[in-house]
């Protein structure tokens, strides 16, 4: 089993089908995706890799992302793929850790970058040289070898690399058809958010599918360029963070565009709060999947699909808009006690999954790995609840819930309250400790443009929809909420501000 025979299949199949776009300009198609990818996989093994060895990239979203990806899996090397937003110190950890023997850069991300073997700028001439040689027949690799080594953003410590197998791969890119959508060959799917994360991940079935593969020509994500590209391109899926699909409603209400050029927005990685996914149907239309997953079980826990978004008519519509769906076919989902029994409907623990899309382990860290890995189950480290349909409502990461005078307080349930308030553009809700109390309530908040929000009017809507002992006890408005590389917003810098202003 190796990733890189998906795309030989289509490539010996329909060679001329169109594969590659830059921006809105086709640039390879199947067969020569694949040629390209079989003579870089020769350059790899003929540089002296070897199957099983690693290979880093750490570049912003380019075409050749796509070429070194397969290619690697052609060799039948492992992928280590870094965040383009990551300091060069924090990759180089990460490429030393991960003991990486070549790297891939794109120079306004990774100059600077030393691998123990190459480095090579993937957009200069040294990349174009590594064409020259025959190409190679695609590697034998087992089923549980090594073909991502993903590393967790590391907001608590150190990251720590999640390796995720041929086998963990190919069961999400087939899961994608039963419970996330439908591909057709004339789909296109748009790489607006970092490659290193679920976008790239989601390269794996539109090439099963032979779709369109579109990288931004500005190699980011930029809303004008996406509602551009959806008109001239065509048939558009993305996977999108919710601060993505923020900026996306953001620019078709203030500008008026239409989101007919896109076909699925996938949305995930953190938690989209009810109110912005039904501005986001209202304004975009139903176009929305909503997916929930871990980089340890990638892009495969739940699913929301677009047909359950659609059914208002459904009693409980209004607590599956807020839940992340329910189980996506390949896994078992249960949620438990800190020892992994099984809580009733309703009972709020930790979430745990078990099946073909869970990891392998943590790379080099085997107390990680048993810590995270018991009894067949992953435990997620989130918090949440399933209902008597086996719908999962997360809370938070349980590291994020709070105790007041003895009772937990999910800081998510206030947040979504808080944005129901029609000046409250974003808003964070974290606990400071309270001699008394053990910790109390406090709510960070972002006010939209012009629009003014005050204690009373928050005071309000919070006894309105909340016992009053989740009311937060301080309001602090600001001008941004702190957050990663990826969009999630970093609780643990709003904690530690609100300790130093003691």
């Amino acid at each position: 089993m190796n990733l890189a025979q998906t795309l030989l299949r289509i490539a010996l199949a329909d060679p001329r089908r169109p594969a590659v776009h830059e921006g809105d300009r086709l640039v390879l198609d199947y067969g020569q995706w694949a040629d390209r990818v079989a003579r870089l996989a020769a350059a790899m093994l003929d540089g002296g890799l070897a199957p099983g060895d690693r290979v880093a990239v750490f570049m912003r979203n380019h075409p050749a992302y796509l070429e070194v990806l397969y290619a690697a899996w052609w060799a039948g090397l492992a992928v280590v793929p870094v965040n383009a937003k990551l300091h060069l110190r924090e990759a180089q950890w990460i490429l030393d850790h991960a003991q990486a023997r070549w790297a891939f850069i794109t120079p306004d991300v990774g100059a600077g970058l030393q691998a123990p073997g190459r480095t090579v700028d993937a957009s200069g001439p040294a990349y174009d040289e590594l064409f020259s040689l025959p190409p190679v027949p695609v590697a034998a690799r087992a089923p549980d070898d090594l073909a991502w080594l993903f590393y967790t953003s590391g907001t608590t410590g150190k990251p720590k690399g999640v390796m995720l197998t041929h086998r963990n791969l190919m069961t999400m890119g087939l899961t994608y058809f039963v419970d996330v959508d439908a591909i057709e060959p004339e789909d296109a799917i748009v790489y607006g958010a970092p490659m290193s994360h679920g976008a790239g991940i989601y390269a794996i079935p539109h090439v099963m599918a032979g779709a369109r593969h579109v990288v931004p020509a500005s190699g980011g994500f930029d809303p004008a360029e996406m509602f551009e590209l959806a008109r001239t391109v065509g048939r558009l899926s993305m996977f999108a963070a919710p601060t993505i699909v923020k900026r996306l409603v953001d620019h078709a209400e203030a500008t008026g565009a239409e989101g007919t050029g896109f076909k699925t927005i996938v949305y995930g990685g953190a938690p989209m709060y009810v109110a912005d996914i039904q501005r986001a149907l209202r304004i975009l239309g139903q176009r929305f999947v909503q997916i929930y997953g871990q980089g340890e079980s990638p892009m495969v826990i739940t699913a929301l699909p677009r047909r359950l978004l659609q059914d208002t008519q459904h009693p409980r519509y209004a607590q599956r808009l807020a839940s992340v769906g329910f189980p996506q076919t390949p896994v078992q989902v249960r949620v438990a006690t800190e020892d992994g029994e099984p809580l009733p409907a309703g009972g709020v623990g930790e979430v745990l999954v078990r099946g073909d899309t869970v990891m392998a382990g943590y790379w080099r860290d085997a107390e990680a790995t048993a810590a995270a890995l018991r009894d067949g189950w992953l435990f997620t480290g989130d918090m949440g609840s399933l209902d008597e349909d086996g719908f999962l409502t997360l809370k938070d990461r349980s590291k994020d819930v709070l105790i007041s005078g003895g009772s937990n307080i999910y800081p998510r349930e206030v947040e979504e309250v808080l944005l129901l308030h029609p000046a409250v553009a974003e808003a964070a809700v974290v606990g400071a400790p309270d001699p008394e109390w053990g910790e109390v309530v406090v709510a960070f908040l972002v006010a939209r443009p012009g629009l003014q929000v005050t204690v009373e009017e928050l005071d309000a809507l919070c006894l309105e929809h909340i016992g009053r002992f989740k009311r937060p006890k301080r309001y602090e408005i600001v001008e941004a909420l702190p957050k990663n590389n990826y969009g999630k917003v970093l609780k643990r810098e709003l904690r530690e501000r609100l300790t130093k202003s003691q």
